[in-house]
């Protein structure tokens, strides 16, 4: 034995081996100068990849632990199935077995989830096509499978994997999947609740026991994050109600044996009901007492409620921070007298230190230059920290509508006491459309639309578009870009090259035309951070087409005026939105103002429009929309207004159960004409869909709309106002919101066009 060591020594380990290396000394190497180190075994990796995980290089002194120090560093690598050091003299071989690269991995079975979205799963823990394969990491697959199908509230799924070995020591790996059936949410208990029914506290929850629309808002599938949303929302219902010590004390999800069903218990403990007896200040509030009592929402003599304490310690803090106190702490200290269900809040305020803006950093705009968001912000480097102004800087770049995210967040400079860096970072998103789509509507039929836009040219913050859109009774061709940062104070510039061919509503046919033709510049002027003026200058005109079934009207207007006139018309105008969604709005006011005027040329006229929106959230379900609109026209230097500046009202988007476009005035051939006044008057109370649980995409509304058209020289009364009444159905769908209302009037008079059921993709209120 002696003599075959002297001849040849080995030292071979494999994963199981190597922890007993040191255990047995019979396999001890004595330490030697390594004079060269061979690999064998390699077919992928690079020698190289071997050499950098060894401890020892050509020249080193060997010993046993360097030996073992290698073959622990080179399994790390997690390339090898085993490793072997043999020792040929004072030469080193180390001799490796690869292990096999993935060379496909398929899913058989799979219908719930894309294969991508199952491959990127897989490729998060390490197994993807090309990666080194071992039966852990497989093991590892299958249990990442089954996760992704628990979420999907498919407890019942099964996956086995298959291994086949291919040449060139590669594998193909399968999984064959059974997906099984969905588990359905069949019971919600609560357990403990006193002061509201158990079928008050259910309504609450995104979760439910299912109905006739589960199949599309899927709110009977079990998810621990749609639960643990939804525990949130009972405990916010209790605290906001007076119940201070309210607490979920368990909850119990059991599923069937056949996983299948899914039951869930809540064990609550609601406690008593407080009132707030009083709040007082405690601390520094930097001799500014009086203006800090201003932002208390906490109400004495009303019962204790939560989103009214955070609300007033997030208004301390966001005030301190207006003075550059950027590490303020103010906490609401409940003193509870259980005797009388009473409690009293201390606010105790430590304003801490105060701290400016060293720098500003900014990241993830592979797009997007660093001035377009760098001249969003209001609070600027070397000043003074303020709250408000970054708050309303990340707003500022959020409402850029360039990014997906975007987020500001504050760290201190170390070494320093008082000072902070903000580090802006944002997503970028694609911000170029192209669009090639269809629509149908009761009222115009079929339309074609093609666009080009791009809000963000070359990441410059321009904006660049083309639409063309062509309907049954509309038609035109915009060509429009803009400048949000014309000047460096803001004021926005825009350019627009429009071509409109129209034809009003009415029922008689006909192929006249009202062709408009125009160019103008608008800007933007910031008044205020929330405010914008709009003014602008444009030429148009505008030619009457003759045609069959002509409105009288235009032909009169026509023979005094001419069939072709000219304008200059003045805009301007005001927009102000605080809506908390523009497509599905539950609270927020929305107001625009805009008005025209004509100054030259032979159209001389003024209009203007105002339109107010308020939206009321009643609770999670339910909100009030209300809407107002107003226009008037008149014309000036003598003329009477231009015909074809007229408003019209009917149908969707004003009052509802008449044919669109049909109320006001008509000439002698009974043509609906519109008119220089407008009125419109909207109300609507908007509820969840039947079996659609709290999914704000697809909702039901009641409705009533009152308004009207008046000509020139009619006087507006109240008694010529045409009213309605219906239900209709709100859904945010892949083409674009559509609307569905069922109206019947309730104000009518003779003659005047009904249209009960009326639809269109695409309209607001």
């Amino acid at each position: 034995m002696k003599k075959l060591m002297q001849r040849k020594r080995v030292l071979s380990v494999t994963t199981l081996a190597a922890a007993l290396l040191a255990a047995l000394p019979a396999w001890a190497v004595a330490p030697f100068t390594v004079r060269d180190i061979r690999v064998e075994g390699l077919q992928r990796v690079e020698p190289g990849t071997v050499f950098a995980s060894l401890p020892f290089r050509v020249g080193d002194n060997y010993t046993d632990d360097k030996g073992s120090a290698a073959i622990r560093s080179l399994f790390g690598l997690g390339l090898f199935k085993d490793v072997r050091l043999e020792v040929n003299g004072d030469v080193l071989v180390v001799v490796v077995e690869e292990r096999p690269t993935v060379a496909s991995v398929e899913f058989v079975g799979a219908k719930e989830f894309e294969k991508d979205a199952l491959n990127n799963a897989l490729k998060d823990i390490g197994l993807s096509e090309g990666r080194p394969f071992d039966k852990a990491l497989a093991d590892r697959a299958e249990q990442e499978l089954k996760r992704q199908y628990i979420n999907k509230s498919l407890y019942g799924a099964e996956v086995v994997t298959t291994v086949t070995p291919i040449e060139r020591n590669r594998v193909n790996v399968t999984f064959n999947v059974t997906e099984g059936d969905v588990a359905k949410i069949k019971d919600i208990r609560i357990v403990g609740n006193k002061a509201f029914s158990e079928s008050t506290l259910r309504n609450l929850f995104d979760l439910d026991t299912g109905g006739w629309l589960s199949w599309y808002t899927k709110s009977d599938r079990y998810s621990r994050a749609k639960l643990n949303a939804d525990l949130e929302t009972l405990k916010s219902y209790y605290l906001n109600r007076g119940y201070l010590e309210f607490r979920v004390d368990s909850t119990q999800v059991a599923i069937s044996p056949d996983k299948q069903s899914i039951s869930i218990t809540l064990n609550v403990t609601e406690g008593e009901r407080f009132v707030v007896s009083g709040v007082r200040l405690e601390g520094n509030y930097l001799n500014k007492e009086e203006e800090f009592k201003t932002l208390v929402a906490i109400k004495p003599g009303t019962p204790y409620n939560a989103d009214q304490v955070a609300q007033t310690t997030k208004a301390f803090t966001d005030y301190f921070g207006t003075f550059g106190y950027a590490f303020a702490r103010v906490e609401a200290r409940p003193e509870i007298d259980r005797e009388n269900n009473r409690v009293s809040f201390v606010l105790q305020a430590e304003p801490s230190r105060r701290a400016y803006v060293r720098r500003i950093t900014i990241g993830g705009n592979t797009r997007t230059r660093d001035e377009v968001i760098r001249r969003e912000f209001r609070q600027f480097e070397s000043s003074w920290y303020d709250g408000d102004k970054i708050k309303l800087s990340r707003d500022r770049v959020d409402r850029l509508g360039y990014f997906k995210e975007v987020n500001v967040d504050s760290t201190e400079v170390p070494g320093t006491t008082d000072q902070v860096d903000l580090n802006v970072s944002v997503t970028e998103k694609p911000t170029g459309n192209l669009m090639i789509g269809a629509g149908f509507s009761s009222a115009e039929k079929l339309s074609l639309s093609f666009s080009v836009k791009q809000e963000n040219v070359f990441g410059s913050g321009n904006y660049l578009g083309v639409e063309v859109n062509t309907s049954k009774y509309n038609r035109q061709l915009v060509l429009s870009t803009s400048d949000p940062y014309f000047t460096a104070d803001g004021i926005s510039r825009t350019f627009d090259i429009y071509h409109r061919a129209s034809r009003p509503f009415q029922d008689q046919g006909g192929d006249y035309q009202l062709v408009t033709t125009g160019a103008s510049v608008r800007f933007g002027v910031p008044f205020s951070e929330t405010d914008v003026v709009y003014f602008g200058a444009g030429g148009e005109q505008t030619t009457i087409k003759p045609g069959t079934n002509i409105p009288a009207a235009y032909l009169a207007y026509a023979n005094q005026f001419g069939y072709s006139s000219r304008s200059l018309p003045l805009t301007i105008g005001w927009s102000r939105d605080s809506r908390d969604s523009a497509l599905v709005p539950s609270k927020g006011l929305y107001q625009r103002a805009n008005a025209d005027i004509g100054v030259a040329g032979e159209v001389k006229y003024v209009r203007g429009n105002y339109q107010v929106q308020q939206y009321i959230p009643l609770n999670k379900q339910f909100t009030i929309a209300l809407n107002g609109e107003l226009g008037y026209g008149k014309g000036l230097g003598g003329r009477s207004f231009p015909i074809f500046k007229n408003f019209y009202s009917g149908g969707l988007g004003s009052v509802r159960g008449f044919e669109q476009g049909t109320l006001g005035p008509r000439d002698i051939t009974g043509s609906f004409i519109g008119g220089s006044k407008k009125i419109t008057l909207n109300a609507e109370l908007s509820t969840p869909f039947p079996g659609a649980g709290n999914d704000r995409t697809l909702r039901l509304f009641g409705f009533f709309d009152a308004g009207n058209v008046f000509g020139d020289n009619d006087p507006v009364r109240a008694a010529e106002l045409r009213s309605s009444a219906g239900v209709g159905l709100s859904w945010i769908s892949p083409v674009g919101p559509l609307r569905i209302a069922i109206a019947n009037p309730l104000r009518k008079q003779t003659g005047d066009r009904i249209q009960k059921l009326q639809f269109q993709i695409g309209t607001s209120f």
